[in-house]
């Protein structure tokens, strides 16, 4: 027996994993950047970029700017509205009889 899943459900699956794999690329890459260019350095050999350290510049600054411009494009060009069903109002009753949210 094939369950046929709702579109809304499987709009939000993709998203979520959308973002996750957004987030799970961007921590990898501060923690890798961060830790390789930013532990064990000669003090001497540090450049300021913008008033930061390079190690944070290129493993914050530049991911969090990166992280902004794909959460841009992806909320307004990909991730999309679904039809939630007909609203009911305020005349509906819950499972248990009470009716709406004044009861």
């Amino acid at each position: 027996m094939n369950r046929v899943e709702d579109p809304v459900l499987v709009s939000a699956r993709r998203e979520a994993l959308v973002v996750l794999g957004i987030w799970l690329g961007a921590m990898t890459y501060t923690v890798i950047a961060c830790w390789t260019w930013g532990y064990g350095r000669d003090p001497a050999t540090i450049r300021f970029i913008l008033g930061f350290p390079d190690w944070v510049f290129f493993g914050i600054i530049c991911p969090w700017l990166v992280c902004f411009v794909l959460s841009y494009v992806f909320s307004h060009w990909i991730m999309r509205d679904e039809q939630l069903g007909e609203d009911v109002g305020e005349e509906w009753e819950d499972e248990f009889g009470a009716e709406g949210a004044d009861a």
